[in-house]
């Protein structure tokens, strides 16, 4: 049997999760926040730290780097470096490690997943190569990303990607199996992705998982929200699973609560959280805040939300 027949025949199944490891990749899979320190460099204790905190609550699985974790702002050495240091630590922990290799190159792409396919990781997820990329150029970038490794592919749809493009992209590269959806309306997408891949395709959501309980309905197969509270959203989906819907509902309505408080304020705010939780050091940021400042009553607003939902986060 050839290559692409066999990841075509097996990709949903428990045969893919051979191609993904062990790690199952489904639930809640927190988009990192990177941590840099006072003289801006990478800061790869923190960054460790911050997947033992997704670990110890319970998290299903780890990104980086993406949109939220300023990828665009690392040097390829800090990336490589990042990348070896959280997959060295997951070989001990929970959490499935999805590496971010989106490049304007290819040829940058294609380093980063050869590395990531080295080093351990359960799958790899690319952005398009650029904001201008069409259907065609999408198409060739995605075709050897996915051949260069063994891996499952996460393809993160933006902008005006469409259904009719995503499935396209999965019918011609193998690899493909998995799709963080934040195109156009993206809740409408799930159902339309599922039925006409026969549920091969597992649809991730992301802006934040404001909308998880309808995804959940839909079926979705997870979400990437930031990492600053992401025991919340497990929680939430855990509950979920177990049929526990209206205990579910609840937990959403408490992750609302600080997201909305969040979201006002961008990176910064997700990186303060993390510092009010003890897993960063500083919240200095590198690829622009994303939000009003952090100003003193800003952090007293997020000091007092957090305060209120801590009964229920996990650690």
């Amino acid at each position: 049997m050839k290559r692409r027949d066999f990841l075509r025949r097996f990709g949903g199944g428990a045969a893919g999760m051979l191609l993904a490891g062990t790690k199952p990749l489904r639930g809640i899979f927190p988009i990192a926040q990177t941590p840099f320190t006072k003289d801006n460099k990478l800061d790869l204790d923190a960054l460790v730290a911050e997947l033992r905190f997704i670990h110890r609550g319970g998290v299903h699985g780890f990104v980086w780097p993406q949109l939220a974790s300023e990828w665009a702002s690392l040097t390829e050495q800090e990336r490589l470096e990042g990348a070896e240091a959280i997959l060295a630590e997951a070989k001990k922990l929970r959490p499935a490690v999805v590496i971010g290799v989106q490049a304007p190159q290819v040829e940058t792409a294609l380093r980063y997943a050869k590395h990531a396919a080295r080093n351990g990781a359960d799958a790899i997820i690319a952005l398009p190569p650029s904001d201008k990329a069409g259907a065609k150029e999408m198409l060739e970038y995605y075709r050897q990303i996915g051949g260069e490794t063994g891996l499952p592919l996460f393809v993160q749809a933006v902008g005006d990607m469409t259904v009719d493009l995503v499935l396209q992209l999965y019918r011609e590269v193998p690899s493909i199996r998995y799709v963080k959806d934040e195109a156009g309306r993206p809740l409408d997408h799930i159902l339309p992705l599922r039925q006409k891949t026969n549920d091969e395709l597992k649809v991730f959501s992301g802006a934040h998982g404001r909308t998880l309980i309808e995804e959940m309905r839909r079926g979705s197969s997870g979400s990437m929200p930031a990492a600053s509270f992401a025991d919340l959203y497990a929680s939430t989906w855990d509950l979920w699973q177990q049929g526990k819907h209206r205990e579910a509902m609840e937990m959403h309505g408490r992750t609302l609560l600080i997201l909305t408080e969040m979201t006002n304020y961008g990176s910064e705010a997700m990186k303060y959280i993390l510092c009010l939780r003890g897993v960063f050091t500083n919240y200095d940021v590198r690829g622009g805040r994303g939000g009003t400042p952090l100003n003193d009553a800003a952090k007293a607003s997020l000091r007092e939300t957090l305060e209120a939902v801590r009964p229920y986060l996990r650690v």
